[in-house]
């Protein structure tokens, strides 16, 4: 496929699903910028790996100069403090955002999260146009991501789109993922579309797999010109629990919606009423 894709900037490079977007794209690329708190090692002669934290503003505009695109998966991956959270994922998106008007970048895809809809029943099915209900802190602050997404489309006309990414796993594992999965093959097909979708202004998919038991709205998606292939169904004779009944009430975060999984994550200096 040669460079179309130009100079690609991706964040959070090191972890898992960064790791595996930074090897699916390394060949469609002029230049693939790694980015990343912890040192990565450069994978080929079209590498450029950059050790910084996002809470330096400065540095991450530098990161970004000459990008044609920026692919944004940094940040905490699950439910923290809210303080962290706020921290890491919403200022550090913040900055990345404005690194990208600054530096003039074509395209910037955000990671958002499924768990910004984890309140609504397994019996709708939700699109991304739906209120958001989010399940945590965590989905709190990925609500503020797209927020500050659709600001930086509509104030400065960046072209963002916002991938609420599935449940990406090798192979769905538990009762919840045959709903939720993303395979690694169509997270990168999500990707690679969100980098590439012509004319776009703002846009948020919800990123997942065609899984037959699936309860959110791909239609978004095929928009940014990707069908998901796979389906979690062909394991399900693999995941316990896959042929008991479904309650339609049953929240869509699961576990996440829990009280206590949020709770734990409240400091104990923190006021309460």
């Amino acid at each position: 496929m040669g460079s179309r894709l130009g100079t690609v900037v991706v964040t959070g490079a090191a972890g898992r699903i960064g790791s595996a977007v930074c090897r699916h794209l390394r060949d469609e690329v002029r230049r693939l910028v790694l980015v990343d708190r912890v040192p990565t090692q450069p994978q080929s002669s079209t590498d450029l790996t950059i050790q910084l934290d996002l809470a330096d503003a400065e540095a991450v505009t530098a990161a970004l100069e000459g990008a044609d695109a920026v692919v944004h998966l940094a940040g905490l991956p699950d439910e923290a403090p809210l303080a962290d959270l706020l921290e890491s994922n919403v200022l550090g998106t913040y900055h990345v955002l404005e690194a990208a008007r600054r530096q003039r970048v074509g395209r910037v895809v955000l990671a958002s999260s499924n768990r910004v809809t984890g309140f609504y029943p397994v019996g709708q099915v939700v699109g991304p146009d739906e209120p958001v209900r989010p399940d945590g802190f965590y989905g709190v602050s990925k609500v503020a991501v797209e927020a500050l997404g659709r600001l930086y489309a509509d104030k400065f006309g960046l072209s963002v789109v916002c991938l609420r990414i599935g449940s990406w796993e090798d192979e769905p594992d538990q009762v919840r993922y045959l709903a939720t999965w993303l395979s690694p093959r169509d997270g990168i097909g999500f990707v690679r579309a969100a980098l590439t979708a012509p004319d776009v202004h703002f846009a948020t998919a919800y990123a997942v797999s065609a899984n037959t038991r699936a309860f959110w709205d791909t239609t978004a998606g095929a928009q940014l010109g990707y069908l998901p292939v796979d389906d979690a169904e062909v394991f399900a004779d693999g995941v316990p629990g896959s042929r008991d009944p479904v309650d339609p009430a049953a929240r869509q975060g699961g576990a996440f919606t829990d009280a206590a999984y949020s709770l734990r994550h409240v400091r104990a200096d923190e006021p309460s009423w």
